[in-house]
């Protein structure tokens, strides 16, 4: 029972030690920067400011799927999609929107990736944008149920809302728990897993 005792607060310290450690490497302004930020819903989060069409999302995108799978029942994890007042940017955020509407994101997600960095290039016309979902399986009536709905436009406007309050100046990036600002590119899954784990800890001052 003892030696039980021991082992448990020896693992209990070096796990302490360890989280120590590693919260160490952590540096505000290098790694991190604190940010007037937005108010989210619900805590503790990571939301994902990408865009489709972005060569540094896309890179960093294998990282982040594993990140969110290691992540996932302890910390929510939600993308933003940016427009930038850019046609094929906005196309980029439809194509996020018809999949969420639709329930198919975790199948078309990194399909979206692939089809404008190695296939066709960014997305020209709703067209286009259409065709795409029709070779992932979606029916021509479903996509434009989905498309044409109301709510499109006010998930479009709230992406831009997002977005400005943020104040990013760039994709991709985390915004934890709404004020700690992170650029998830090249960096693997481990290191974001690390730095999401110590900033949703941390406490606001």
């Amino acid at each position: 029972m003892i030696k039980k005792l021991v082992a448990t607060a020896f693992i209990c310290m070096l796990s302490l030690l360890c989280n120590q450690a590693l919260a160490a490497n952590f540096v505000e302004g290098k790694d991190y920067i604190k940010v007037e930020g937005i108010p989210e819903a619900h805590k503790p989060v990571v939301r994902e400011f990408f865009s489709y069409n972005c060569p540094h999302c896309y890179h960093a995108e294998s990282s982040v799927e594993k990140m969110a799978t290691m992540l996932k029942g302890k910390v929510a994890f939600v993308r933003t999609p940016v427009g930038a007042g850019r046609p094929s940017w906005i196309l980029g955020q439809e194509a996020y929107f018809v999949a969420k509407k639709l329930k198919i994101t975790q199948q078309v997600h990194s399909q979206i990736f692939h089809y404008i960095h190695e296939e066709a290039g960014p997305f020209t016309s709703v067209a286009q944008l259409k065709a795409f979902f029709i070779t992932q399986g979606v029916k021509a009536s479903d996509f434009d149920m989905a498309y044409n709905s109301a709510d499109r436009k006010a998930a479009l406007s709230e992406y831009g809302i997002q977005v400005q309050l943020s104040a990013i100046s760039g994709v991709p990036t985390f915004l934890i728990n709404g004020i700690y600002e992170v650029n998830p590119a090249g960096k693997s899954a481990d290191e974001l897993v690390g730095i999401v784990n110590y900033l949703v800890s941390m406490k606001v001052k």
